[in-house]
């Protein structure tokens, strides 16, 4: 039987604060929106933006995490797979979504970080301090230069 594979990776910003719930199983679940921007110039030389809207969903440890330390402006990395469902809505309509079901996430920092500061990283509903830089070491007297 042929693989296939089923991976977005996406790297944005958070548009609102999470939205966490508890279905009727027991299991917690978390949705929030992640905005990914693109530049680029259109025919006539002007420079344009472009933004994008994705729907998250994380499940597991990660809820946890995203409750407690993702907010509106937090700059995330994601990797997941897309899933699509319909539902209807009261009108009898269907309505199709696209989300993205995270399974790994790293936070990058937020929006209003001084200077691109960098907050710490959580993966995978763990987590991992920020790299930081390594110590310098002592100046070497004998070097030449």
């Amino acid at each position: 039987m042929a693989r296939s594979l089923n991976k977005a990776t996406l790297i944005g910003n958070v548009g609102g604060d999470p939205d966490v719930r508890t279905t009727a199983s027991g299991s917690r679940v978390a949705k929030l929106s992640l905005a990914t921007s693109r530049s680029f110039q259109d025919r006539a030389g002007q420079q344009q933006e472009r933004t994008q809207w994705h729907r998250l969903t994380f499940f597991g440890r990660l809820v946890d995490v995203v409750e407690q330390w993702v907010k509106k402006g937090d700059r995330l990395y994601v990797e997941g797979r897309i899933d699509y469902s319909q539902t209807q809505d009261e009108h009898g309509n269907a309505r199709y979504w696209t989300d993205i079901i995270v399974q790994e996430m790293i936070m990058l920092g937020s929006r209003g970080g001084v200077d691109g500061e960098q907050g710490s990283q959580r993966s995978g509903g763990g987590y991992r301090p920020a790299a930081q830089s390594a110590p310098t070491a002592e100046p070497d007297d004998d070097l030449p230069f």
